[in-house]
């Protein structure tokens, strides 16, 4: 992380450097990084003494890099610490760690979109430069939410801009209002999507309405839309969204990576039969069981989900046989 003595120097130096990239960004000669495609958000490892487990991490990575895809398109990168690698439970050294070791793992050609979301400004963009340098390709950068009452269009907008104009790498805005009690409102998404350095949004409100109304409202900027869930992905897909991060993905990635292709080519009857089968489990490792549900299901299949770190608990008994159910029931266990 910077110190803040350096904190002036790094604004200065990457606000020149920006300056000039972004001239030529601005004549046209297009976006840094397309992120279209569907993204597992990675969960983050641990062991039964609640430390980062790196090892098996890289073994998670391995295993979803080589699913078996017949056919299917494959996944176009992965989401590091986004809400389901718990980064608000992890320390900044330990965030940065999980990234590195993370691009370590992963080819080049597929792309890490990395959490860099702090509640403050100045944090976030210290975050967001030290991601890049451990190897980010872009930064996901959620809303910050602790005084939500304040977080108006203009606060935001103010926030993405300086977070945005300081960053050596594209940024990605993200909207959870489960998590933080806020929509990023699309006046200011609107806005945002005018600069130079951010390329898109991840929306996870599941307001299909909405998604198409931002992708309606930025079709003349070089900006990209992404589902937050696979839950509404076919309903994203048809409104203009170009992929999702899909916490589902973690477990039936192929599944998911089929319901892109279905939709990509125009085979809405067949997306349509599998996106009915993915919404309960969907819905079970996201709203209904959250992380520890999702960790669950990876020991199923033959990933490490493993513990989460207080206070998040484990499910109960009948907590898990719910869940099964909800995998079972649509043929996916």
């Amino acid at each position: 992380m910077l110190g803040p003595r350096v904190w002036s120097s790094v604004r200065q130096g990457l606000s020149r450097a920006l300056s000039s990239t972004v001239g030529g960004w601005a004549s046209g000669e297009g976006r840094k990084v397309d992120i279209s495609g569907v993204y597992p958000p990675v969960t983050t490892p641990f062991t039964a003494t609640a430390e980062v487990d790196y090892g098996k991490l890289e073994e998670n990575l391995h295993k979803l890099g080589t699913f078996p895809f017949r056919g299917v398109a494959s996944l176009a990168g992965f989401v590091v610490q986004g809400s389901n690698g718990e980064f608000p439970f992890l320390t900044s050294s330990e965030r940065l760690e999980v990234v590195t070791r993370v691009r370590q793992a992963l080819p080049r050609d597929k792309l890490l979109l990395a959490g860099s979301g702090c509640e403050s400004t100045q944090a976030t963009v210290e975050m967001t430069v030290s991601m890049a340098q451990v190897g980010a390709d872009a930064a996901m950068v959620v809303t910050p939410c602790y005084y939500h009452g304040r977080m108006n269009s203009a606060a935001l907008i103010h926030h993405y801009t300086k977070v945005a104009d300081l960053s050596p790498i594209p940024v990605v805005l993200y909207s959870v209002p489960a998590n933080t009690g806020l929509d990023l409102p699309v006046d200011a998404v609107v806005t945002l999507s005018q600069h130079p350095n951010i390329v898109g949004i991840k929306d996870s409100g599941g307001d299909v309405t909405r998604i198409g109304l931002i992708v309606h409202k930025t079709r003349r900027q070089d900006f990209q839309v992404l589902a937050g869930s696979a839950g509404f992905l076919l309903a994203s897909y048809a409104v203009g969204a170009v992929g999702g991060v899909c916490a589902l993905a973690n477990v039936l990635g192929a599944q998911v990576c089929q319901l892109e292709r279905l939709c990509l080519t125009g085979q809405w009857e067949d997306a349509q039969k599998l996106q009915h089968r993915l919404i309960e489990p969907n819905t079970a490792v996201t709203r209904r069981f959250g992380i520890p549900g999702l960790k669950k299901t990876m020991d199923w299949f033959g990933y490490y989900g493993g513990p989460c770190r207080a206070p998040l608990r484990e499910l109960s008994a009948d907590q898990e046989e719910a869940l099964r159910l909800d995998f079972t029931s649509n043929g996916w266990l």
